[in-house]
């Protein structure tokens, strides 16, 4: 595996623009051996910050539904902060200070800016009642089910241009400015094609969810379980991006037609399960680093890596609505609170972990990166 890796590599003092978790020598030869000396105990340990979170995320909040009800926009519409810190500003302003200060310097803006943002989202679905986004009730219409199409788009076409784009053209800015247009850029669209679509009634918000959502498994398969193979061997830009757009896309909506054609499932379904397979690829991949493949050669590593999330997801999706039931979640609501627990609250439980408190406590190397940040 690193000899592949290291084969693919930019030449030295050739900047590559692309985010780290999508570059061909991601794991340099010392992060594979650093890896392989330290899975699966590196990410046990992990599982001690990402379970609580995820459960607290899930079900704390007065109960599992009123936690979906609640949390589970306010997650959604935080996760592009998250990302922007985690990929764009590559973890600044909490660079500036030492561990754990900067995970909950970074981890403060996250939630301050996702109220924000979903403040913004009440006032597109519902008005200016802004009750509503904390405490929402027959006076105080929420966030919830109507503004998750919105924030579950802008989020996969903040990942379209962070991971599959390589963040062209906005990647040439500083870093500041550059992560925040990027996610004003991915509202603007995002709000567009809902109000066009959702908002005029031509396309159900149920559809319209799982459609993006079916598009962000792909996303994370290619460029997070994959690390961008086969297209990050592509060295042209232009055609790297072209096919690296194009094939998402095209997989995408395969998959959200096979799903809703030939399998008949509803769209909270289809969202539920590519959902989950976002949350079992970053859990498979980011938290663990891809252990045990990592151990193997390139083609079976990647192979067994992708079995692996791919039988995670088919056991959570079968589990979860079970849990939920027990849990006293309306029969309606269990796909949707399955697609909290994983999209939501395990997405953010993972990245927070690894991206944002770059692994604390665990040592790692280059986790002590103390006011390194954009000055």
């Amino acid at each position: 595996m690193s000899s592949e890796r290291l084969a693919t590599a930019p030449p030295a003092g050739t900047p590559d623009a692309r985010p780290a978790v999508s570059r061909p020598d991601a794991l340099s030869p010392a992060a594979l051996a650093d890896a392989r000396a330290n899975q699966p105990v590196r990410g046990l340990i992990g599982l001690a910050f990402v379970l609580p979170v995820t459960v607290l995320l899930s079900a704390a909040a007065g109960g599992a539904l009123h936690s979906l009800v609640v949390l589970g926009p306010l997650t959604t519409f935080a996760l592009p902060i998250m990302a922007m810190i985690a990929f764009w500003w590559e973890d600044w302003p909490g660079t500036q200070f030492s561990r754990p200060w900067s995970g909950l310097y970074d981890t403060a803006l996250v939630a301050a800016g996702g109220a924000v943002l979903a403040a913004l989202g009440q006032l597109v679905v519902n008005g200016s009642d802004l009750a509503g986004v904390f405490v929402p009730g027959p006076a105080h219409p929420g966030l919830d089910p109507a503004a998750n199409s919105l924030a579950g788009s802008i989020f996969t076409l903040v990942l379209q241009l962070t991971l599959v784009c390589e963040r062209r053209p906005l990647g040439r800015l500083h870093p500041v400015p550059a992560g925040l247009t990027a996610v004003g850029l991915c509202w603007a669209l995002g709000l567009v094609a809902w109000l066009a679509l959702v908002r005029s009634d031509a396309v159900e918000s149920e559809s319209y969810g799982a459609w993006f959502t079916s598009i962000g498994a792909w996303q994370m398969l290619f460029w997070v379980a994959l690390r961008g193979w086969p297209f990050a061997r592509i060295d042209r830009t232009w055609l790297r991006l072209l096919l690296g757009n194009v094939t998402v896309v095209a997989c995408g909506w395969a998959g959200y037609l096979l799903a809703g054609r030939v399998l008949d499932w509803p769209g909270v379904r289809i969202t539920a399960t590519a959902g989950a397979a976002i949350g079992c690829i970053l859990l498979v991949a980011m938290l663990f680093e891809a252990w045990p493949a990592i151990r193997l050669t390139p083609g079976p590593g990647r192979t067994l890596a992708v079995l692996i999330a791919v039988a995670l997801t088919a056991l959570l999706v079968r589990l979860l609505p079970t849990l939920a039931h027990a849990l006293d979640v309306p029969q309606e609501r269990e796909w949707s609170w399955t697609t909290h627990v994983m999209l939501n609250a395990l997405s953010t439980a993972v990245i927070l972990h690894v991206a944002v408190w770059k692994r604390w406590p665990v040592h790692t190397p280059g986790a002590g990166r103390a006011r390194t940040g954009q000055e």
